[in-house]
């Protein structure tokens, strides 16, 4: 593949809203051909048979959402703990 030249960069830069000095062109210019040039490289590797995924945490073993009760002591106890509450619900200031 081959390398972005600076105008491109230049370009992409602006269509970022950065403001590049001709030093950090030449740098990002570097950097941003070399990561093209990986995806280059994955694009040559055979995945014929692989079964797409949705995320790549395929493995991952996930439990299921369990809301867990409090007697009422232990939920007393921690409604006398709150600066400010109104019956069982926690007061905040407004926001608007």
């Amino acid at each position: 593949m081959p390398r972005l030249t600076t105008e491109e960069v230049a370009h992409i830069a602006e269509l970022a809203r950065l403001s590049l000095t001709e030093e950090e062109r030449e740098q990002f210019r570097d950097q941003m051909s070399a990561v093209l040039e990986y995806i280059g490289k994955l694009k040559e590797v055979d995945t014929v048979g692989v079964p797409p995924t949705l995320h790549a945490a395929t493995g991952a073993t996930l439990r299921d959402d369990v809301v867990q009760g409090c007697d009422g002591e232990t939920r007393e106890r921690l409604l006398k703990n709150l600066p400010r509450r109104k019956d069982d619900l926690v007061e905040t200031p407004a926001v608007f």
